[in-house]
C-alpha cells in the first residue's frame, strides 16, 4: 500500500519522481482501509528535505500509512516558507487531543545547548509526555534521542571535541529483537553531531536497553518500552548527498568539522558518496512500522494508553 499524504505536499512529486508510490489524500478516500497514522515532528531546518527523507523509508511498508505533520507553537522555523508551513503543519496544541499509532520526532540545529536552554523546552517536554499515552510507539532521532533520553530517564549528553561526522558501521547486540529482523550483524549509519551518550549512563538505567552502538561513534540505537520508545543518535533517513552538504557548508567556517569519515569514494571528495546505509535504513522503518507500530496498536485507536 502506498502513503496517504497531504495533497500538494512537495515531497510527493519528489518522490514520484524515483518511482516511490505514494498517494494524496484525495485517492485515499477511495480506499476501505484503516490506516495507520504517523505524526512528524520536524525540528529540522530545512522541512521539506526532511519530510522528503522520511517519506521515502516510510513508503516502503506494504501498510496504508496517514502522515501527519506536527509543529512547536514556540518556535518559528526561519528556513521554511510559512506558506509551507500553514498548509501542512499544525500546533500541537491543535493536535494534543488526539491518538497516533506511531511517531517521529527529528533532530534539531540546538544540541550544544544544554537543553534547559533551548527556548522550545517546555513545549517539547509536554510533547514528550503527551506522546507516552497518546502514541503506541515513537522514533526519537540524533538531538531528540538526547533530549528524550534526558528528560524521560536523566541521561546526560556530553560534548565532542569535533563533529562526529561521517558513516560508521553499527553493531547489534540484540540481533533477536524484531526491530533487526533481516539485518546483518553490522551496518552502516550516518552521523552527524557534536555532542555524544556514554553508554555507561544508558547501563545504569534498567528500563533502558541499548541494542546497537560503534567502536568509533559509540551509543547508537536505544530502546526502552518494549520498543513503544527508540532513542537513534545517527541519520538512518538520511538521502546520499546530504553529509556531503553539511560538509560544503562548514568547510572553511568551522574549524570542528572534517571530512566526512567513510563518506566519499576513495576519501576523496571531489567523488561521489558511496551510499552504504540504504538498505538496513528501509529494513528498520519497515521493521518499526510492522512490529511495533501495527502488531502493537490497538484497533480502536482511541484506547491507546
Amino acid at each position: 500500500m502506498p502513503l496517504k499524504l497531504p495533497d500538494q505536499l512537495p515531497a510527493i512529486e519528489l518522490l514520484k519522481k524515483e518511482n516511490i508510490f505514494v498517494m494524496d489524500d484525495s485517492r485515499a478516500h477511495m480506499q476501505d482501509i484503516r490506516p495507520l497514522k504517523i505524526v512528524i515532528l520536524n525540528l529540522m531546518p530545512l522541512k521539506i528535505t526532511t519530510e522528503t527523507d522520511l517519506i521515502r523509508l516510510l513508503s516502503n511498508t506494504p501498510l496504508q500509512l496517514e502522515v501527519s505533520f506536527m509543529k512547536l507553537r514556540s518556535h518559528t522555523p526561519k528556513n521554511t516558507p510559512i506558506e509551507h508551513m500553514m498548509m501542512f503543519y499544525r500546533d500541537f496544541q491543535q493536535m494534543r487531543k488526539e491518538r497516533y499509532d506511531g511517531m517521529i520526532i527529528t533532530g534539531a540545529p540546538v544540541e550544544t545547548l544544554d537543553f534547559e536552554d533551548v527556548t522550545y523546552w517546555d513545549e517539547m517536554t509536554e510533547i514528550f509526555s503527551w506522546a507516552r499515552t497518546h502514541v503506541t510507539s515513537t522514533l526519537y532521532i540524533c538531538w531528540a534521542a538526547q533530549a528524550g533520553l534526558y528528560y524521560h530517564y536523566g541521561v546526560p549528553k556530553y560534548q565532542l571535541p569535533k563533529k562526529m561526522f561521517g558513516v560508521f558501521p553499527q553493531h547489534t547486540l540484540q540481533s533477536k529483537l524484531p526491530i533487526f529482523r533481516g539485518f546483518d550483524d553490522v551496518f552502516q549509519m550516518p552521523h552527524s553531531r557534536h555532542t555524544e551518550i556514554h553508554r555507561e549512563d544508558i547501563e545504569k538505567q534498567h528500563e533502558l536497553s541499548l541494542i546497537a552502538e560503534s567502536p568509533e561513534s559509540g551509543v547508537s540505537i536505544v530502546m526502552a518500552r518494549e520498543g513503544r520508545e527508540f532513542f537513534i543518535t545517527g541519520h538512518l533517513e538520511y538521502a546520499p548527498n546530504t553529509l556531503d552538504k553539511e560538509y560544503r557548508r562548514d568547510c572553511g567556517i568551522r574549524d570542528d568539522v572534517d571530512l566526512p569519515k567513510n563518506y566519499y569514494k576513495d576519501n576523496n571528495p571531489s567523488n561521489e558518496p558511496l551510499v552504504t546505509w540504504r538498505a538496513h535504513a528501509n529494513l528498520f522503518y519497515n521493521n518499526w512500522i510492522n512490529y511495533y507500530v501495527y502488531q502493537a496498536t490497538p484497533f480502536d485507536i482511541n484506547t491507546i494508553r
